[in-house]
């Protein structure tokens, strides 16, 4: 952990992380690549399995059919961490465990085979809290139905999981309920450039970190590797904050959720003072409520990829019961949004365009410090601007988009040198422009 930091009891919270110098905005705070990780059953075809890039094609492990790699270099490169969980997926062929439980059993095979870098880690998996004590039985029910797979799973290669394990493993990880408890409640999701989730990690020290609700920091994803990064100035004895859940959301939901996943009652200021819920329900109640109560069925059509039904239903909703809401009302902005995705998928991108420029005026007010939605937000308006060859008009989301990502990206980034190219390209086309009408 960098020199920056220290562990500390934080009061009412329990283990934190605070600051012992000056932290400044936009500064690197930690990296860290995680103890175990995956990738998500649901885009095991798309992403590279050792470096969790997305490709057209992959080479497919030949032995248990699901590991994928960009090319022989990473196929090798991951052998050392794949070689015992192949054996695993070949035993249970055709089933396939749960992301969780394939996580788990990567986690004891990196505490059976412990690297040397792991020793300077601020907090281990052995202090990670399983909050069984304060789980519901259905929830407690379950986990032990992923324990059980979990077993099953790894009976080829760590037999006596269940009979007390083995010596190798810290105590508390030798219960497999315990672990896939740990696992639940301290593992990060895993995003792409784009924010897109595709796999899931442990990074121990990070589970450190308190919730808040508008955090001092964030985290971004360059592969499996975290960057943690300042979106504001945190002073010495202050402590770090990220957010574990996607805060553009009311209080009593974000709270439901922290509650249900993390068994918290969160009371950090934005919380207590609700700050932002009544622009969230600005406009007519019974209307709001029409655009609400479609949601779910929008996002079952999202998640079947039905994008031409998605469109159209997006659409007449927003041109009739969407049309007198202001557009930052937190229903008609996912409406919004969706109709964003589902216009890129078909190809419409003028409508696209439109959809995505109403979004900006309300990320702005929803993201007020620096955050990585609101600049790959920008970023992809920028880029349909460009493609439309509104030069100037995506110039200046391109710029925006930078000014809110060099801090939350870091300028080594590979989605930032992404950025950079395409201002220059805008740049040169405006040139262009210009001396052609001289």
């Amino acid at each position: 952990m960098a020199t920056k930091l220290q562990r500390f009891v934080s009061p009412g919270k329990g283990n934190g992380v605070r600051a012992t110098a000056r932290i400044r905005r936009g500064e690197l705070v930690y990296s860290a690549e995680p103890l175990g990780c995956c990738v998500s059953n649901r885009l095991a075809r798309d992403v590279c399995h050792h470096c969790f890039t997305r490709r057209e094609t992959l080479l497919r492990c030949s032995q248990c059919k699901m590991a994928r790699y960009c090319n022989i270099t990473c196929q090798k490169q991951a052998w050392s961490g794949h070689k015992r969980e192949c054996k695993c997926l070949q035993s249970l062929l055709p089933r396939i465990p749960t992301d969780s439980v394939r996580l788990a059993a990567r986690l004891i095979f990196a505490l059976l085979s412990p690297s040397k870098n792991s020793s300077e880690e601020l907090y281990t998996l052995e202090e990670h809290e399983s909050h069984l004590s304060s789980m519901s039985e259905q929830k407690k029910q379950g986990l032990s139905q992923l324990a059980s797979m979990l077993q099953l799973y790894l009976q080829q290669e760590v037999p006596d999981l269940a009979q007390g394990m083995t010596s190798a493993l810290p105590p508390s990880c030798q219960e497999p309920l315990n672990l896939i408890a740990k696992v639940t409640s301290n593992c990060f999701t895993i995003s792409d450039g784009e924010l897109q989730e595709i796999g899931v990690g442990l990074y121990p020290s990070l589970s450190l970190l308190n919730h808040d609700c508008r955090p001092n920091c964030v985290m971004v994803f360059e592969g499996t590797k975290l960057r943690l990064r300042a979106v504001r100035d945190i002073n010495p004895e202050e402590e770090l904050t990220i957010s574990y859940i996607e805060t553009l959301s009311l209080t009593e939901d974000r709270q439901r959720q922290l509650e249900d996943q993390y068994h918290f009652t969160c009371h950090c200021q934005r919380c207590d003072s609700q700050d932002t819920d009544r622009l969230m329900l600005s406009g007519e109640e019974a209307t709001w409520l029409l655009l609400k109560e479609a949601l779910p069925k929008l996002e079952g059509l999202r998640a079947e990829s039905d994008w031409q039904a998605l469109l159209e239903s997006c659409r007449h909703l927003l041109s009739t019961v969407g049309g007198d809401m202001p557009e930052e009302n937190l229903y008609k902005l996912r409406m919004t949004d969706m109709a964003v995705d589902a216009s890129i998928q078909l190809g419409h991108w003028e409508e696209a365009v439109g959809y995505g420029e109403k979004t900006l005026p309300a990320y702005r007010q929803y993201y007020p410090d620096p955050h990585p939605v609101h600049g790959v937000q920008l970023m992809r308006v920028g880029k349909l601007q460009h493609y439309l060859e509104r030069i100037k008009d995506a110039f200046d989301t391109f710029r925006q988009a930078y000014e809110i990502m060099k801090l939350t990206h870091g300028d080594d980034h590979s989605l930032i040198a992404e950025l950079l190219m395409k201002m220059e390209e805008c740049r040169a086309e405006m040139d262009q422009q210009s001396s052609s009408r001289h």
